[in-house]
């Protein structure tokens, strides 16, 4: 099988999820997806208040080796078990996702764009573009209503490190994408033309 892996980066709440979302909704069963959120490092030794002051929007917070591994397997054709990341205790959860290999694998992250050994694995490099404010307004949603924060705690994260992550590395990263898309999935035009290239990938299967 000729595996297509296409890279979908951006701030976060920029919009990538439902340009990642959007394509598997399409193609069904011939994308898998792999979220490097799902890849924090695991955190057993510290206890709750320490990990709530870990930096997760920088680099290191990431078990990448591990992302790029099940890259490689899933492109050998073997089936592997994403790990999973549970955000209301800040660590990683005891349950995995069973991924199995697929002709065109969607790899979605903040920071996918940053690591070579990852970035230079993908045959598409995709950046969701979209305005800072509108992205807080997106964070504050997504991380209230469904990871069990606080509007304060949201607030002073996004000021003491998602912003300043994002200036430093994610921002800058936007250099490597073959396309950048503003507003992600509800972009019509690049979300045709997306799908039109995966298209033709498919049918060379």
């Amino acid at each position: 099988m000729d595996t297509m892996i296409i890279g979908i980066a951006g701030g976060t709440g920029s919009g990538k999820t439902t340009l990642t979302l959007g394509l598997k909704e399409r193609f069904g069963d011939s994308v898998s997806i792999l979220y490097h959120d799902n890849y924090y490092k695991a955190h057993d030794e510290m206890p709750y208040e320490e990990r709530c002051k870990l930096n997760y929007d920088h680099p290191d917070a990431f078990d990448t080796d591990r992302l790029v591994a099940d890259l490689e397997a899933l492109r050998r054709g073997e089936r592997v078990e994403s790990p999973t990341y549970d955000y209301t205790i800040h660590n990683r959860s005891a349950e995995t996702v069973e991924v199995n290999p697929a002709p065109v694998i969607l790899v979605e992250g903040i920071l996918i764009f940053v690591e070579p050994a990852l970035r230079e694995m993908m045959d598409i490099k995709i950046f969701v573009d979209t305005d800072a404010d509108v992205r807080i307004l997106r964070r504050i949603m997504r991380d209230v209503k469904k990871r069990g924060r606080s509007l304060d705690s949201v607030v002073q994260q996004y000021l003491n490190t998602v912003k300043p992550m994002h200036e430093q590395f994610v921002e800058p990263s936007k250099r490597y994408a073959d396309i950048i898309v503003p507003e992600g999935g509800k972009n019509a035009v690049a979300m045709d033309m997306i799908i039109q290239r995966i298209r033709s990938h498919l049918a060379m299967e």
